[in-house]
C-alpha cells in the first residue's frame, strides 16, 4: 500500500471516532476500504453548518487547544484586518493621532505665553543676525557701497527731471545724459563760487583776521575778567612756541597724516568716477536693470515684488527732494545773517552750509563753525556770537522739526523714528550712516508695507 493510501486510512491511537475527511488526496488512487464518496456524508460527520463531534463551534476553543481551520474564504475575509498591524500599514493616521498627543503633552509642560516669546525671540535672532551681516558687508566694501549708494541718492533726486524730458519727447539717453551733465554743473559752480571767493578774498581775510584777533585781545583786556594787555601777549607767544614745537616734534606724524590724505583724495575721486558712471547707468537703464533683479524672484511673486519696488523708489525720490528743502533752509538764514552783517565770504559760507546739510545733524554743526569762526575773526567776538546764536536756531531746528516732519511726512516715518535711525546710523558707521540710514528705512519700509497690502488684498474674500 502506497504511502497515500496508507495517510488516508489512518486512524488516531486511543480514538474511537473517524477523522472527517472533506475531499480526496487525490484522484488518481484507487477507492480504499472504507473511502467516502462524493456526496456521501460518514458516520459521526456533522452536516454542513453543524459543528461535527469533537469539534468546537464557533467562538469556542477546538479540542487540545488546536485552531479550527481556515479556507481560503476566511484568509481573505481576516487578511485585511491582519495589514492593519503590519509596519507602515496606517501609518499616517497613527502618525498624526502620535503627534497631536505629543502637541497636547507640550502645551500642557510649556506655557502658551512662553512658546509664543521663544518664537517671535528665535526669530527676531535670525533678523538680527542677517541684519548684522549686511552691515559688516557694506562696512567691509566701502570702496563700492558708498559710491553706490550716493548714486542711488543723486539719481532718485533727479529722476523727476528725466521724466520732465521724457514727457517733453526727448530720448532717454539724452535726458539721463542732460541730467547728468546738469548735476556735475551745479554741483561744479557750488564748489567753484566757494573756491572763488576764499581766492580772491583772502588777503582781505587775512587782514581782517589780524585785526579781529587785536580787536578781541583789547575787548578781552577792558573786559571784567581783567585780563591784562601783557598776559595777552604772554599767552600769544607760548602758543607760537608751543606750535612751533609740536611741528618739528611731529614732522613723521605729519608726513604720515599727509599720505593717508593722499589715499583718501584718491579713493575720494575714484568713488566719484564710479558714482558718475553708475547715475547715468540708473538713470538711463534703471528700469531694465530692476527688471533683471526681478528674475531672482520666484514668478509667482514678481508682480507683487516689482510694485513694492516701485513704492520704495517714490518713498526714496520724496526723500531726496525733502532732504534738499531742508538743506536749503539751513543754509538761506546763516546767508541772510552773514549778509546783513557784512561778513566775508557770505556766499561761499553759504553754499557750504548747504552741502553740509545733506549730512544729517553733523553737518550743520560743521560748516557752521567755519562760519563762526570767520565772523569771530572778521568781525569780532559780539558778530561771532550772533553768527553762533544763528547756528544754533537753524540746528535745533533742522533736528526737532525740519528733519523729523519733511522727512517724515515723505516717507511716512514718525519723527521718533527718523531721530532714533539717524542716530544708530551715525553710532554704527558715523556720517556716512546717519546719510544711508534714513533712505535705507524709507525703502524698507515702503517696501514692506506694499507686499504686506498686496497679500491683504489677495487674502481678502471677493464679496459675490
Amino acid at each position: 500500500m502506497g504511502f497515500l493510501e496508507r495517510l488516508r486510512n489512518f486512524r488516531p491511537r486511543g480514538g474511537d471516532s473517524e477523522v472527517p475527511k472533506s475531499k480526496e488526496l487525490t484522484g488518481d488512487a484507487e477507492d480504499a476500504p472504507g473511502e467516502i464518496r462524493p456526496g456521501e456524508i460518514s458516520p459521526g460527520e456533522a452536516s454542513p453548518g453543524e459543528a461535527s463531534p469533537g469539534e468546537a463551534s464557533p467562538g469556542e476553543a477546538s479540542p487540545r487547544g488546536a485552531a479550527p481551520p481556515m479556507d481560503s474564504a476566511d484568509t481573505e475575509r481576516l487578511a485585511p484586518e491582519s495589514a492593519h498591524h503590519v509596519p507602515g500599514a496606517g501609518g499616517p493616521a497613527m502618525r498624526a493621532e502620535a503627534r497631536a498627543l505629543a502637541d497636547e503633552q507640550f502645551t500642557r509642560a510649556v506655557p502658551w505665553g512662553m512658546q509664543i516669546a521663544s518664537a517671535w525671540a528665535w526669530r527676531l535672532i535670525v533678523i538680527a543676525a542677517a541684519v548684522a551681516l549686511v552691515g559688516w558687508l557694506i562696512v567691509k566694501l566701502t570702496v563700492i557701497t558708498i559710491p553706490l549708494g550716493v548714486a542711488v541718492l543723486l539719481a532718485a533726486g533727479l529722476s523727476p527731471l528725466k521724466n520732465l524730458f521724457l514727457k517733453w519727447g526727448w530720448p532717454n539717453i539724452l535726458s539721463a545724459a542732460v541730467c547728468l551733465v546738469g548735476g556735475v554743473v551745479v554741483v561744479s559752480g557750488v564748489l567753484t563760487v566757494i573756491i572763488s571767493q576764499v581766492v580772491s578774498q583772502s588777503g582781505r581775510l587775512a587782514d581782517q583776521t589780524v585785526a579781529g584777533v587785536e580787536q578781541f585781545s583789547n575787548w578781552l583786556s577792558r573786559s571784567p575778567v581783567g585780563v591784562s594787555q601783557e598776559q595777552i601777549l604772554r599767552w600769544q607767544e607760548q602758543g607760537v612756541d608751543w606750535l612751533t614745537h609740536w611741528v618739528g616734534q611731529s614732522q613723521a606724524l605729519i608726513a604720515q597724516y599727509s599720505l593717508q590724505a593722499g589715499g583718501y583724495i584718491g579713493n575720494f575721486i575714484a568713488g566719484g568716477v564710479m558714482a558718475l558712471f553708475a547715475v547715468f547707468f540708473l538713470l538711463h537703464d534703471g528700469r531694465n536693470i530692476w527688471a533683471f533683479a526681478l528674475r531672482f524672484v520666484p514668478r509667482a511673486g514678481r508682480a507683487r515684488a516689482d510694485r513694492a519696488g516701485m513704492a520704495g523708489w517714490h518713498a526714496l525720490c520724496e526723500y531726496v527732494k525733502a532732504t534738499v528743502m531742508v538743506a536749503a533752509v539751513d543754509a538761506v538764514v546763516p546767508l541772510i545773517a552773514a549778509l546783513i552783517m557784512g561778513v566775508p565770504l557770505a556766499g561761499a559760507l553759504g553754499a557750504l552750509i548747504f552741502l553740509g546739510a545733506f549730512i544729517p545733524i553733523v553737518g550743520v554743526v560743521l560748516t557752521g563753525a567755519v562760519a563762526v569762526f570767520v565772523t569771530l575773526v572778521t568781525l569780532g567776538p559780539i558778530h561771532a556770537l550772533v553768527m553762533l546764536g544763528v547756528i544754533v536756531l537753524v540746528n535745533q531746528l533742522e533736528g526737532n522739526i525740519l528733519q523729523p516732519m519733511l522727512l517724515g511726512r515723505a516717507v511716512s516715518l514718525h519723527p521718533l523714528a527718523v531721530l532714533f535711525s539717524i542716530a544708530v546710523g551715525i553710532s554704527i558707521a558715523g556720517i556716512v550712516g546717519g546719510l544711508m540710514v534714513v533712505p535705507i528705512l524709507a525703502f524698507t519700509k515702503s517696501f514692506g508695507e506694499s507686499l504686506a497690502g498686496d497679500r491683504d488684498a489677495a487674502e481678502e474674500p471677493v464679496a459675490g
